[in-house]
């Protein structure tokens, strides 16, 4: 998928600006960091997603004659900001953190180093494309810690907020373990596996259920998921039972209503009785991690879930306290002191420390030239415009996200509400804030 919306695709006061700092040739080296100034009250830790998006867009960066037009039109800029903004590129670096790296709190997971009115600029997209990938990731890999060994699949396309948002989350919730979406176009794009069952409209437009789902299996036989609970849920795995005796295929059933733990139960049953011990129950219907983990805990015989509003919304926690903040500039460091929204200034390096199990014990918040014991996480991506090398593939993104998960502290993966973990900022970063709050 393209992140090429347009550079308009921005707020205004980001043109108002750029115009001032260009006006008065405010052009030297600026640097932002973009964070997460608290984590929601249910998160014990975020999951970094939509680099690449990121990169794709600054990398393509660049204004349309359309987009021209309408800035020489508007009436509020001079014609020689608009020919500034028809040879304006992007031509700075960025530092990130890698696509799946576990983060939290006040650690910047992107830094961009350019000339001021650049940096300016790409400040609303980048929060845009960062914020919404980085929201679902967050909230899927709940649900892979909560159901683990389960077959776990996006189906929020149609509940997500727009074409962009229903791709992207297909994704981001790849990215962290889902085994794929139901978003047909997610495979084009992405390569990610689709999945898909029937609707009750199809069962409907037939006179009979046993007939639907004959027809169904005959035209599609190696994926023949049958949806149980148009009807009466018990009856119609009655009816998979003897169709299967006929040769017909019969891969998985699907739950979609109820108490999807005891109709699991009972169709169990039913198909275990009927020597179909092999066929495999599938549930949907606005399930989170919350309900996963009930329904595991239960011992229902679930094989796996279709997950969708509340995935692709993050329903329980539908936004992220992102900031995108100046914190060098001229060579000198800048911090906003603002109540309530201060930010660290200079710029930051984030060293992670492990215990000898390898599980994450503590991260340190550094200035970048005050190097301290641990993995640094932050890593260059991009140098003058241009990507540094070929971006890691989306299953090596996961892979990564995965093994971030494995090395979790114990309390975190198993989502214990109010699960703390440590972020140490140095003596050396918090003297330059006082130095800069005594000025």
């Amino acid at each position: 998928m393209s992140a090429g919306s347009g550079v308009l695709l921005t707020d205004l006061y980001q043109l108002t600006m750029l115009q001032a700092y260009v006006r008065r040739g405010m052009g030297e080296s600026a640097v932002f960091e973009l964070f997460v100034r608290s984590l929601p009250p249910a998160r014990g830790f975020l999951l970094a997603a939509g680099l690449e998006q990121a990169l794709e867009y600054l990398e393509t960066l660049r204004f349309t004659a359309e987009e021209l037009a309408w800035v020489a039109r508007e009436g509020r800029f001079d014609p020689a900001f608009v020919d500034y903004l028809a040879r304006l590129r992007f031509t700075g670096e960025v530092h990130a953190l890698p696509e799946g790296t576990v983060f939290f709190a006040d650690e910047p997971i992107l830094r961009v180093t350019a000339p001021l009115p650049e940096a300016q600029l790409v400040e609303s997209r980048l929060l845009n494309l960062l914020h919404y990938q980085t929201l679902v990731a967050s909230k899927a890999v709940r649900a892979v810690l909560a159901a683990p060994g389960k077959l776990l699949v996006d189906f929020g396309m149609r509940r997500a907020h727009g074409a962009e948002a229903a791709l992207l989350a297909a994704r981001a919730s790849y990215l962290a373990g889902l085994a794929g979406s139901a978003t047909v176009l997610a495979n084009l794009r992405f390569g990610i596996p689709v999945y898909g069952t029937m609707a009750h409209s199809f069962v409907q437009a037939h006179d009979d259920e046993a007939e639907a789902f004959a027809h169904f299996a005959a035209d599609d036989p190696e994926h023949a998921v049958h949806l149980l609970d148009t009807y009466d849920t018990e009856a119609a795995a009655a009816k998979v039972v003897a169709l299967a005796r006929a040769g017909v295929a019969v891969k998985s059933v699907r739950l979609d209503s109820g108490d999807l733990a005891e109709h699991a139960r009972r169709v169990r049953r039913i198909l275990d009785a009927g020597g179909l011990r092999e066929v495999t129950i599938f549930a949907s219907g606005n399930l989170d991690e919350d309900a996963l983990r009930d329904l595991v805990a239960s011992g229902a015989p679930i094989d796996g879930f279709g997950l969708g509003t509340r995935l692709v919304t993050s329903a329980d926690a539908p936004y992220l306290d992102c900031a995108y903040k100046l914190v060098e500039y001229t060579g000198r460091p800048r911090r906003k002191r603002s109540e309530g929204k201060a930010s660290w200034p200079g710029r930051k390096q984030i060293w992670r420390r492990h215990g000898d199990d390898g599980r994450m014990r503590e991260d340190v918040l550094a200035l970048e030239d005050d190097p301290q014991a641990g993995t640094p996480l932050l890593v260059p991506v991009m140098r003058a415009g241009r990507r540094l090398g070929l971006s890691p593939s989306l299953a090596a993104s996961r892979a990564h996200a995965a093994a971030e998960l494995a090395r979790l502290p114990e309390p975190l993966r198993r989502l214990e509400p109010g699960a703390a973990y440590p972020v140490t900022v140095t003596p050396a970063l918090r003297a330059l804030a006082a130095t800069l709050d005594g000025r």
